[in-house]
């Protein structure tokens, strides 16, 4: 940081870690970095004027590659005739198509899925990284094939990335040997150490490298040890944790114990985890939680498509714990629709309103972009979701002409943001230092599509 002036912004409001300020300066280097964030200034002659600024929001959970798997699955008994659809039905259809995509297929996949992340006010997002082989399950010549192909299209699009490896060795509890559909995913704790180090070059100011063991039921206590503590102590871990009952009984059956229970028994869990969904907690888990600092890594539009279930939000903000959101399965690409649904969730389970606040915070709008910031920087493991110096220069102009922020309130802007319409009122965003959309569109946007619609046909055909 404080390398020469690479760009400038002034925003008339500008929302800030204490909140919203008036008449703000953002410069940032060359790096990327912000460099200078004044608030109560006037703007300098020729200096871009922006009504209202945001902090870009991270997207603490993906897997990419299902992005091309949109639509496909809402078709009543396909896997089951007629028993019920669930996750695990849906998993099966998952895995079909899973084993066709190539990783020039992956690659355009990934840059069509953050293209349309960035226009709808994502700037990096957290890839839970587990197609590793080949269709029929052999490595590719470079372990690291398909991670740095997913790289390639962050780059591409220029969305930052938190890479994170994943550990794949069980098809269930008690070490299960795998399914032959699941063959792409096969991992053990060295082969993900080897493609951490294959992509340690790549580390830097718009990325960073993680691990995560995909859930107790696919990697061992031992396993997770083994690689968590050859990992440099300030990387971030994600898990699936608690996400299905079915998985609850299973580790209960199997351990005695709940699956945050059990992890936490066995596991040294702060707060460099992420714990993805963990839908089905008790009070006692929520606890551990919140006591530990890790984050809870929440989905609600992926949740809600899977029928999982709702996390107990009231519950561990009440307790101090830290959550951010993702988009996961991809059937929608926009925070705002994550965290729409994360509140209007708890509305429906609770049956009252304006669930997501504290008495420092009673804006729903401003808590929750503000908490899922806040989280979702601590689950990428980088210098995130502020506008304050010594942060990545991530930020997002609002639409000052659309009519759902016309004589708005500066207190109800992300009210309305939030919970008023379905336009997208993200106009401008810039990610690390770069203007990556102007006036709603990618600055690639036809070139990635075009790709992408290709890719489709084909494995649309298969």
């Amino acid at each position: 940081m404080g390398g020469a002036l690479s760009g400038c912004l002034f925003a008339r409001h500008a929302l800030l870690p204490q909140g919203w300020r008036r008449d703000v300066l953002l410069e940032w280097d060359a790096a990327g970095d912000l460099t200078r964030v004044q608030a109560d200034t006037a703007p300098s002659p020729g200096v871009e004027v922006a009504q209202y600024v945001l902090p870009g929001m991270v997207n603490l959970h993906s897997h990419a590659f299902q992005r091309a798997l949109g639509g496909m699955t809402e078709i009543a008994g396909e896997a089951t005739g007629n028993a019920p659809d669930s996750f695990w039905t849906w998993r099966e259809l998952m895995y079909r198509f899973a084993r066709h995509i190539t990783p020039e297929q992956m690659q355009t996949i990934a840059a069509q899925l953050f293209a349309e992340c960035l226009r709808h006010g994502y700037t990096s997002v957290c890839e839970f990284h587990y197609l590793q082989r080949d269709g029929a399950g052999a490595l590719y010549a470079r372990p690291a094939e398909t991670a740095e192909r997913v790289l390639a299209a962050a780059r591409l699009s220029g969305i930052g990335m938190t890479m994170l490896p994943v550990l794949y060795s069980h098809a269930g509890f008690g070490e299960q040997p795998l399914k032959a559909e699941q063959a792409r995913f096969r991992t053990d704790a060295q082969d993900v150490l080897r493609i951490i180090e294959a992509l340690a070059p790549q580390r830097g100011g718009q990325v960073e490298v993680g691990f995560a063991p995909h859930s107790l039921r696919a990697a061992s206590v031992a396993q997770i040890r083994e690689v968590a503590q050859a990992l440099p102590a300030d990387r971030p871990i994600h898990i699936h944790i608690a996400e299905q009952q079915g998985e609850v009984r299973q580790c209960v059956d199997y351990s005695g114990r709940r699956p945050v229970q059990y992890l936490y028994d066995h596991a040294d869990v702060d707060a460099r985890w992420c714990l993805v969904h963990a839908t089905h907690v008790q009070p006692d888990e929520v606890a551990l939680m919140a006591a530990s600092g890790a984050v809870a890594g929440l989905s609600p539009t992926t949740e809600a498509n899977l029928g999982d279930g709702l996390f107990p939000l009231a519950e561990f903000i009440a307790a101090g714990g830290s959550f951010g959101v993702g988009s996961d399965s991809h059937v929608s690409q926009s925070p705002v629709e994550e965290l729409r649904w994360l509140e209007y969730g708890q509305r429906l389970q609770r049956q009252q309103r304006n669930v997501a606040a504290t008495p420092d915070e009673r804006r729903v709008g401003d808590f929750l972009w503000q908490a899922a910031l806040r989280g979702g920087a601590q689950a990428a493991g980088r210098k995130l979701g502020a506008l304050a110096p010594g942060c990545r220069a991530d930020l997002l102009v609002l639409d000052e002409a659309h009519v759902n922020l016309g004589g708005v309130a500066i207190g109800d802007v992300l009210g309305s943001f939030l919970f008023c319409g379905n336009d997208n009122l993200v106009r401008d965003v810039l990610c690390g230092g770069q203007w990556q959309v102007r006036g709603g569109r990618h600055v690639a946007q036809d070139a990635i599509a075009t790709a992408y619609k290709r890719t489709l046909a084909q494995l649309r055909a298969l």
